[in-house]
């Protein structure tokens, strides 16, 4: 609209320029024929821009309605590298990208068992390290090992060795187990990811249903040559089809 606009108003300028310009007067009856017959060229100028302008318009809003067909779920296929780089990003990731949820609790429960490995024996690790620390310095006031001693039992000089060497142990085996929690839980990660790079790049193996053994008699030729007899041999010939 603002271009028909701007050429109606030029056209206008032009003619009164025109006109202002011409040597002979025109009637005003002639000024009125003039006016008129360039509104008409006007009027046919902005209907074939209207003629124009609707395919354009039509084309867009064709182009608006294309709708995206759905995914069939029953022929997609994932993507081993996306899922591994979501593996890598969030453990789970790739499952549930590669639509195999059940590996979820697995994978999560591996997560929880370890994360809980490892705080409890950093707990323990960091109790006994504390007990250790003070049956070994004469400060009778730290006394933290008395909570491990059963009730009635105390440490006096005839047993304080065997604690000493008790507590060591145990403060060592803790901190092995809390180490070995760390790692174990790097394996659970270690695995998730394996499990869904793999899972995604065998999704497209095809595996026929005939999944059977066949055993028949066979001829082998023998290298070593010979007569016809020695030239071959009998033997067993097993097909397996997959």
């Amino acid at each position: 609209m603002i271009l028909r606009t701007v050429v109606v108003i030029l056209m206008m300028i032009t003619g009164m320029q025109v006109m202002a310009q011409t040597e002979q007067p025109e009637t005003p009856v002639d000024s009125i024929d003039i006016m008129m017959a360039r509104i008409d060229s006007l009027t046919r100028v902005d209907s074939i821009l209207t003629i124009q302008e609707e395919p354009t318009l039509s084309v867009m809003v064709d182009s608006a309605r294309i709708v995206k067909p759905k995914r069939d779920w029953n022929t997609w296929q994932p993507d081993p590298k996306r899922a591994l780089w979501l593996a890598l990003v969030l453990p789970g990731a790739g499952q549930i990208y590669n639509r195999k949820y059940w590996k979820l609790p697995i994978i999560y429960g591996g997560f929880i068992g370890c994360i809980y490995a490892l705080t409890w024996n950093n707990m323990m690790y960091k109790d006994y390290s504390q007990a250790y620390l003070d049956i070994m310095d004469t400060d009778p006031s730290t006394a933290s090992y008395n909570k491990f001693l059963h009730l009635g039992v105390e440490i006096n000089s005839s047993n304080e060795s065997r604690y000493k060497e008790i507590f060591k142990n145990r403060k060592d085996k803790y901190r092995r187990w809390r180490d070995m929690s760390f790692f174990v839980m790097i394996g659970v990660y270690a695995l998730s990811v394996i499990d869904a790079y793999v899972d995604a790049e065998l999704s497209a193996f095809d595996i026929s249903k005939d999944l059977s053994l066949k055993v028949e008699p066979a001829v082998i030729p023998n290298h070593g040559g010979g007569t016809p007899l020695q030239a071959q041999s009998l033997g067993v010939n097993c097909k397996l089809n997959f």
